[in-house]
């Protein structure tokens, strides 16, 4: 099976850590990813944001599930994308991550 996970900071390492432990073998691969993570996924060098870029290529390497962690990615629609791609995905549509980037919209 393999795994992308989207993010580069310490919660996207967490789940790269556990899902290294699966009992099913995984090829873990992380975009952008950091120095650190390079010790448990291979490092992807699309930026968080690119959601286009970073569709394509999940698409291109024939991901079997993508993590989409960032708050940034999952406003911008990339779990939307993938679906759109038929690539499976963990997080929030847009319309359900509008909590997390807009104080306005979670204050009322």
């Amino acid at each position: 099976m393999k795994i992308l996970v989207v993010g580069s900071g310490g919660r996207e390492h967490a789940i790269l850590r556990k899902l290294k432990e699966s009992r099913t073998p995984v090829q873990l691969f992380a975009a952008p990813g950091n120095g650190g993570i390079a010790a448990d996924a291979v490092c992807v060098p699309i930026k968080a944001t690119d959601v286009d870029g970073m569709v394509a290529w999940a698409a291109k390497e024939h991901m079997d599930y993508v993590v989409v962690a960032p708050d940034d990615p999952l406003a911008l629609g990339m779990v939307d994308a993938l679906a759109a791609r038929g690539i499976p995905a963990f997080g929030p549509t847009k319309a359900a991550a509008v909590i997390e980037s807009s104080k306005v919209f979670s204050k009322n």
